[in-house]
């Protein structure tokens, strides 16, 4: 079944709920690994009747099994995790027109047509296999009569003076960025600063010591000379991103929640303010999985927002002790 036009169109929670408990049912029909972890944590799928009975299926199972739905689906390609240690996760994309929708509509949902920026990207460009240069060069492609391509530590970005300028980038690499030029003109100089969108995605991917997102963002501030930092919270192993405007509190676009449950039970969702581990549905994941169990730490503000404070200490989820098969 094809749910792409319900799923980015989307408009209401009712709506939401409705389509989720429909590719819940979608993903036990057709999801093999899933439903045997519903089996092996002794659920019956046919008595859930609301989505806060759905369980998470546990991140880390994305590197070791092939998640898909249906499970015998032949992957247009496969997004692989940066990693710096063990197995890296895999995500096996059975049609990549769902991501290059995922991505559009949800920039679009916060910031406007991509048409009217200009996109300057810090990113290891050459990687092939990250969700997230993909994302880029699509952004990129889409947008090059704008200016907009991949930018290197030694040189100030060539700026179009008649487009909103978004520089994106992976944390380390903005840092490595403004210590290069460090000693030379301001790199917005002569600008409307008004018009700048600087956007981080977090991690130093094991070649910075971690800092937290405040001392990030002060730095980034500092050195660009911008008012906030926009950031983007995305991963390998899902299809649609969220973003924050300032301060890290992130917003989903319409297809995608988050929750934040127990640290201690990892089947039981808390309230609001309290830190927990993050959960995630995120519907255009149905051809893999959408209900998802990261390993990121996180709160919710209210409803529509929420902050991610980092990694748990414990990142092995007990659920995944059972998955032995």
């Amino acid at each position: 079944m094809n749910f792409q036009k319900k799923i980015f169109s989307i408009e209401s929670k009712k709506e939401f709920e409705a389509l989720t408990l429909e590719i819940f049912n979608y993903q036990v029909r057709n999801n093999q690994i899933y439903r045997n972890y519903l089996q092996l944590l002794k659920i019956d799928p046919f008595r859930i009747n609301n989505i806060s009975e759905i369980p998470f299926f546990p991140i880390s199972f994305f590197k070791t099994h092939c998640v898909c739905s249906p499970s015998k689906m032949i992957p247009e390609i496969i997004f692989t995790s940066t990693g710096t240690t063990g197995i890296k996760s895999k995500h096996y994309v059975a049609d990549l027109l769902i991501y290059r929708n995922s991505i559009c509509k949800g920039f679009e949902y916060f910031y406007g047509p991509i048409e009217k920026f200009q996109f300057l990207a810090l990113v290891p460009f050459y990687r092939e296999d990250s969700s997230l240069i993909y994302m880029m060069k699509y952004f990129i492609k889409k947008t090059y009569k704008n200016g907009s391509n991949f930018i290197s530590f030694q040189k100030k970005p060539p700026l179009h003076y008649e487009k909103n300028i978004l520089i994106f980038g992976i944390s380390l690499y903005l840092l490595d960025f403004l210590e290069s030029h460090r000693n030379r003109d301001p790199i917005l100089d002569g600008y409307n600063k008004d018009h700048v969108i600087l956007m981080e995605t977090g991690g130093m991917k094991g070649k910075r010591k971690e800092i937290i997102r405040k001392e990030l963002h002060y730095l980034l501030k500092k050195g660009f000379g911008v008012k906030n930092i926009h950031s983007e919270y995305g991963m390998t192993e899902l299809l649609s991103q969220a973003y924050a405007k300032k301060n890290g509190i992130f917003r989903c676009p319409p297809w995608m929640k988050v929750y934040i449950r127990d640290p201690e039970d990892p089947f039981i969702h808390i309230e609001n303010h309290k830190i927990g581990g993050i959960d995630i549905i995120d519907l255009s994941n149905y051809l893999s999985c959408p209900f998802i169990s990261t390993n990121d730490l996180g709160k919710k503000i209210n409803d529509e927002e929420f902050e991610v404070l980092g990694r748990m200490d414990l990142s092995d989820v007990r659920g995944c002790s059972l998955m032995t098969f």
